[in-house]
């Protein structure tokens, strides 16, 4: 990524990673990601806010060693997870002098993960200053943006604020500062998704703590700076809001071609609803296309065949996700096909539980569908369109 200037005494020195295509081993990164740090220079002291992944360490040094003579006297860490703190060892290598300010639970937490000494630590509290001489750090605790131990710091003379993941995107870029178009949009919105959406209460609360500050930028420790905060704040109102959209998912495994062809008739119907309806084949689709969707579905449909006695491991693994994610679902459908026996519809009700959703239907079929079978899901269709129509979005 280089070194850029953000605002006087202020600089990006973190690092961008064009080659990662998967984060935590399942969320995939079209674009790469960045791991940002910025460091701000007051008139006293010297902050460094977050560092890097330690597959980076060296590149993120070298960034260090281009301002001559720095000395560091504090690294702030926002988050204890490793791509933003995985790097502060060999910073505290290097700087010696330098202590580690934190929140109490972050503090553990590095401890644990990183074996930094205890004595490294200065420990702050939430709306606690840290002044640099001509630069005032405020620090805002915003747990659950996605752990625990997140925090926020508030750079009050210059109006930034670094908000470790929170408005965060898995986005490479050369730019610095965001250009509001559709990618960086869908790179934060899938971001938000993966990553952030089971905490929408949590979110919510924070967005409301942020709003008591000027912001004229965001610095996240993920994808480029946002020099107009506005457009990702209200974007993340509106993923959080209680509303959701005329549209159905439809998760799907087919081994034999039964399951696939209620799909159809699933599909063909709620399109004459006038129903947006999303097909997604478990065999093809990547989880973060099932994620991003879901953030305002109405109605998610699983229809997975039974594979021994139980779903079929791709259906298993799609409501997985789908509980943990959480959705604002108001809507849910559940049909199995088997061929001899087995508890898939139960395993489903069961792996689901996270959702908020009514089960507007239960179906299962032996072998291929028979007349009958696609009668009813002619009923389900009707009963999916009944319901949106219920809650205003028909």
């Amino acid at each position: 990524m280089g070194v850029r200037k953000v605002k006087e005494n202020i600089y990006s020195v973190g690092v961008s990673d064009w080659d990662r295509t998967h984060f935590d081993e399942i969320v995939a990164l079209p674009n790469g990601t960045s791991y940002n740090s910025y460091l701000i220079f007051g008139e006293k002291k010297t902050a460094l806010i977050d560092t890097v992944d330690p597959v980076l360490t060296e590149a993120f040094i070298n960034n260090l060693k281009k301002f001559n003579g720095l000395k560091i006297d504090f690294v702030v860490s926002l988050h204890a997870e490793q791509d933003h703190s995985g790097s502060i060892p060999k910073v505290l290598e290097i700087f010696s002098e330098a202590k580690v300010v934190t929140n109490e639970k972050c503090k553990e937490l590095l401890i644990e993960h990183l074996n930094i000494p205890e004595e490294k630590f200065i420990v702050v509290g939430d709306g606690e200053e840290l002044d640099l001489g001509g630069k005032t750090l405020k620090f805002l605790l915003t747990p659950w943006v996605h752990w625990p131990e997140t925090m926020s710091a508030y750079l009050k003379e210059d109006k930034i604020l670094f908000s470790c993941d929170f408005f965060g995107s898995h986005y490479a870029t050369s730019r610095l500062f965001a250009n509001i178009d559709e990618l960086i949009l869908e790179s934060a919105k899938l971001y938000y998704a993966e990553i952030m959406m089971p905490f929408r209460n949590f979110i919510k609360v924070n967005i409301e703590k942020i709003e008591n500050f000027d912001i004229e930028m965001i610095a996240p420790s993920h994808g480029p700076i946002w020099n107009k905060p506005s457009f990702i704040i209200d974007a993340y109102k509106e993923w959080i809001s209680p509303s959701v959209k005329n549209k159905v998912l439809i998760l799907y495994v087919s081994m034999h071609g039964s399951t696939k062809i209620v799909v159809n008739e699933l599909y063909n119907r709620l399109v004459e609803y006038g129903i947006e309806v999303l097909p997604f084949n478990l065999f093809f689709t990547d989880i973060g296309k099932i994620a991003i969707n879901a953030i305002d579905a109405a109605t998610a449909v699983f229809a997975i065949p039974t594979f021994l006695t139980g779903p079929h491991p791709l259906g298993a693994n799609a409501a997985y996700l789908v509980n943990a994610i959480k959705p604002k679902l108001r809507f849910m459908g559940l049909i199995t096909s088997f061929g001899w026996g087995g508890v898939t519809i139960k395993w489903l009700k069961d792996h689901l539980k996270n959702l908020k959703a009514d089960t507007l239907f239960e179906f299962e079929f032996k072998g291929i569908p028979k007349a009958n079978d696609i009668e009813k899901v002619k009923e389900f269709a009707e009963k999916i369109y009944e319901a949106h129509k219920s809650i205003g979005i028909l």
